[in-house]
């Protein structure tokens, strides 16, 4: 499993109509199945008098996927929306689309069509990211070495998220798991190895692509 994946950074709608139908996208990322649920039983209240609130979402690096065609015709609007996900590569995503129904019936292939097209300018009005697994680190050294690490990791866009200032300096920085065990190398040899390094917490940042 990749422990990087892409996402979206913030929420997004849109809007699309074809033969008097209105179809309305609603795109949100989300952390789990309860936020996803969440969102939709939010938009399905909002949006109660509308014909239909269709939805998929992917969860978990596509490890959990859900689609509901909420009363269109099986496999019309749940799916061509769950597709739009799958084939932009993202996870920890939902998407809504809503219909008002215009009176004009489009086929089995005009709903697939129009709740992909929906779903497809929901997510270009994204910004999509790269979900990155990051290691927290502690280093703990004295104080005449802490402008060898800051000039160090500003040239490796080392992120430095804390620094405490007791006896020894504490320095706590962001570093991408896969690069762990290299940089952790590096400040033992920019430091002559007088350095304390803990491994703390993993966390995921979003990075632009």
């Amino acid at each position: 499993m990749d422990i990087n994946y892409k996402t979206i950074d913030k929420g997004s709608t849109a809007e699309y109509e074809i033969s008097k139908s209105r179809f309305l996208a609603f795109v949100e990322p989300i952390a789990d199945e309860a936020a996803s649920m969440a969102f939709i039983n939010k938009i399905k209240k909002q949006y109660f008098d509308a014909k239909h609130n269709c939805s998929a979402y992917v969860i978990g690096q596509s490890t959990l996927q859900k689609a509901d065609d909420d009363g269109e015709p099986s496999g019309t609007a749940g799916k061509p929306i769950l597709e739009v996900i799958k084939k932009n590569e993202l996870s920890d995503v939902v998407i809504v689309v809503t219909r008002y129904f215009g009176g004009i019936k489009l086929g089995a292939g005009g709903l697939i069509r129009a709740y992909g097209k929906a779903a497809t300018l929901g997510l270009e009005n994204c910004d999509i990211v790269l979900r990155t697994l990051f290691i927290r680190i502690r280093i703990d050294i004295d104080y005449t070495l802490l402008g060898i690490l800051e000039n160090n990791f500003h040239k490796k866009d080392i992120f430095i998220e804390d620094k405490i200032f007791t006896d020894q300096v504490q320095l706590f920085i962001l570093v991408k798991k896969e690069e762990t065990d290299t940089l952790t190398q590096d400040i033992t040899n920019w430091t002559a190895a007088a350095c304390k390094i803990t491994k703390l917490n993993e966390t995921y940042k979003n990075m632009p692509i």
